[in-house]
């Protein structure tokens, strides 16, 4: 009899879907099974929490370190007679001067007065200045054309003009935030020209072997590469808008930080004149600081 007759059927019709020999092999080891993953430790995130608060704690008492030396020689060299009390009072009677303002209302106030001038002209600095910053920069005519008159502008101090603002505004709200407008104007117009005709060259031989239109060119490269240079001047501009208020508001205001210290001097409070310096220091620090936020925000893209 053949082979091919003693072949069981079935064995023809169902052949064994596994491929695989060794699984008709009694003799073969099952699969080892995978090693479990550790464990993490009890306390792990706990202590990495610890670890990087208390790295953190050196890195603040480096930044404050000089501020904390100034403040107790403050302190101290009006209690030892260094200099005359009456003209520089100790930081405590500063800051006891402060809280008593600050809980009388006063300060929120003229806090609140001069915060609403400032911000006020620096935002329409920032609104006028970029776009016609950019303009300036990128068309060479235009340049050409405003440049004799930006030169006379830029060297004359905004104080200089104060005189004129009242004389044409009168001593109202309108002046004080038309001489911030007009400090303000200047750093960030500068820069923003400046950021444009600094543009890497190799960024635009780049643009160019792709045949970009102008206005790509402008909204792909030449606007992103000058996003830094122009948050230098809009970071400069918001530290002169402070200054530049506080002396506009020695005039003829009734509210504002400029109108406290001026009061205050009058008055011979010396202590709440220096609150009001104090004040004016600690908004113009969160001010930089809150733009340094929104540079990063806007500079995100860039490599470190």
């Amino acid at each position: 009899m053949s082979e091919k007759t003693l072949t069981p059927a079935y064995t023809r019709r169902n052949p064994d879907p596994d491929p695989d020999p060794a699984s008709d092999r009694g003799n073969s080891a099952p699969a080892p099974a995978p090693a479990p993953a550790p464990a993490p430790a009890r306390g792990a995130p706990v202590r990495a929490a610890l670890t990087g608060l208390l790295g953190a704690v050196p890195r603040a008492l480096t930044r404050v370190a000089a501020i904390l030396a100034l403040l107790a020689v403050w302190e101290a060299a009006p209690r030892l007679a260094l200099v005359d009390r009456t003209f520089l009072p100790p930081f405590s009677e500063v800051a006891l001067a402060w809280w008593e303002l600050l809980a009388d209302g006063q300060l929120l106030d003229d806090a609140q007065a001069s915060l609403g001038r400032s911000l006020a002209g620096f935002a329409l600095a920032v609104v006028i200045a970029v776009p016609l910053g950019l303009l300036i920069g990128w068309y060479r005519p235009l340049a050409d054309f405003l440049g004799p008159l930006l030169e006379v502008f830029r060297n004359t101090a905004a104080l200089a003009l104060l005189p004129v603002f009242v004389l044409l505004l009168g001593i109202g709200e309108t002046s004080k935030i038309s001489i911030v407008l007009y400090a303000c104007t200047w750093p960030i117009l500068l820069n923003t020209i400046s950021a444009v005709r600094t543009v890497d060259p190799t960024l635009l031989r780049l643009a160019a072997s792709m045949d970009l239109s102008p206005l790509r060119l402008f909204q792909k490269v030449i606007l992103p590469a000058s996003v830094p240079v122009i948050f230098t001047g809009i970071r400069l501009a918001g530290a002169v808008a402070i200054l530049v208020l506080v002396a506009a508001e020695m005039v003829g205001a009734k509210a504002g930080l400029g109108f406290l210290i001026n009061n205050s001097q009058f008055n011979f409070a010396i202590p709440q004149m220096y609150a009001g310096i104090v004040t004016i220091s600690v908004l113009g620090v969160a001010f930089n600081q809150l733009l340094v936020a929104l540079e990063r925000r806007f500079t995100s893209w860039r490599t470190a």
